[in-house]
């Protein structure tokens, strides 16, 4: 196997001092890659919006509009551990550089088809360009170890990159409404797929992408998700997910509750402010607890912080609490894609990090179908299938709080597996 100087240098000892977001910002390649990421998955953020106004602007239902950002939506979910997989067997190049061609083909293909005229052929596309959504989660998070230098700098990168993913979806609509207010909704949808393909390029054009070489190692055939840590991870970001999807559902419900339109777009922005700041408050600094703690309190918190919309607060106070729930929210994903360092063998990284991905975003679909089986106007009937998913997350880590802690023998850790940036 191809060696790297980039790949072997020497390992300083951890320390247990917080890491400044600037110095982590500051390494080679650090900035760059964590610009091709975001840019790169704008399209998962500006997809469903351009999709439905395309849809509407070729005289569409709305029903039709949903579907087709559905369709978008689950397939890109249920792709990524196929990509996740390709990406551990072949590297960066392989992985991403298919994927990004792909998907940019089928945007550019919905950009000059009628969805109208076509329904059947529509939702294929559309379908298509999700499933063919690049791994560029997956693949910054099998690098971070080869671009950092410490467990706690990889705990400050991890956040710096789900923060990231939060100025996504503020930034990733806000881009469609721009275009489109200066722009047909053809070329929208034509940006869309050109600022994916710039992302991909971007990233692969960092030196580690191309230094990166796969751990050739005989994988088991269903991969990593036959461990039960994993498993326990993913099924705790299932419930997560849900609570995040039913959210979105209460913003509507509650906008039309109030006559406060707004609040469908502002509720979503304060939890995504949330996210950011606790993100950046957690990952600036190691915690004295071991993982399994960490994860259960966050959980903890995560679920204490839904429960206030359960209450059907006014306008101003529904923003201010729902930021709570987005306080857990990054840190929840830090922690769990920290805790695959020890958790999964080194070869297998990519594929487990995505079934994060994907469990998390069917979670955000599944509670978004449930939510929006609720009256329209009854935001607290809405909260409570939030609350639940919130709920069944932190159940299920409890539940399987024991498979969270890599025993010896098990072959799910790393062979030589540092500890856990915080832990005992």
């Amino acid at each position: 196997m191809t060696t790297s100087p980039l790949l072997h240098r020497p390992r300083r000892r951890p320390t247990r001092t917080p890491s400044r977001y600037r110095d982590v910002l500051a390494l080679p390649y650090v900035t760059r890659l964590l610009a091709g990421a975001v840019i790169g998955h704008l399209p998962v953020a500006m997809a469903p919006l351009a999709i439905l106004i395309a849809v509407r602007a070729d005289g569409g239902s709305l029903r039709l509009a949903g579907v087709l950002a559905a369709a978008y939506g689950l397939a890109a979910a249920i792709g990524q551990p196929l990509w996740g997989r390709l990406l551990d067997r072949h590297g960066h190049r392989v992985a991403i550089g298919v994927t990004a061609l792909a998907s940019t083909a089928a945007f550019l293909a919905l950009a000059v088809l009628d969805p109208a005229a076509r329904p059947a052929w529509a939702a294929v596309i559309a379908a298509a360009a999700g499933l063919c959504t690049p791994p560029l989660e997956a693949a910054l998070r099998v690098l971070w170890p080869h671009v950092v230098d410490s467990p706690n700098q990889r705990r400050a990168a991890l956040a710096l990159d789900a923060c990231a993913q939060e100025l996504v979806f503020i930034g990733g609509p806000l881009l469609v409404l721009g275009l489109d207010a200066v722009a047909s909704t053809g070329l929208v949808l034509t940006a869309t797929a050109a600022i994916g393909l710039a992302g991909a390029a971007l990233f692969l054009s960092a030196p580690p992408t191309r230094s990166w070489q796969p751990d050739l190692t005989r994988a088991h055939w269903l991969g990593p998700i036959r461990l039960p840590g994993l498993r326990a991870l993913a099924a705790a970001l299932f419930g997560a997910g849900i609570s995040l999807g039913a959210l979105n559902v209460v913003a509507l419900a509650a906008g039309e509750r109030h006559h406060a339109g707004y609040l469908s777009t502002m509720i979503p922005a304060a939890l995504a402010v949330g996210s950011l700041t606790g993100g950046l408050l957690y990952g600036r600094r190691p915690w004295p607890s071991s993982p399994t703690r960490q994860l259960l309190l966050i959980g903890t918190g995560f679920l204490l912080g839904s429960l206030p919309m359960l209450t059907d607060p006014a306008p101003a106070l529904a923003i201010a609490v729902a930021v709570l729930p987005g306080l857990f929210l990054a840190p929840l994903l830090v922690t769990g894609f920290h805790a695959l360092d020890v958790l999964v063998p080194r070869s297998t990284l990519a594929e487990a990090s995505a079934w994060l991905i994907a469990c998390l975003g069917l979670g955000q679909a599944a509670g978004t179908a449930l939510a929006g089986l609720v009256p329209a106007t009854a935001p607290a009937a809405a909260a409570a299938v939030a609350a639940g998913g919130a709920a069944l997350g932190l159940l299920l880590l409890l539940g399987t709080r024991r498979h969270l802690t890599p025993h010896s023998g098990s072959g799910a850790g790393r062979e030589s597996a540092e500890p856990l940036a915080g832990s005992r």
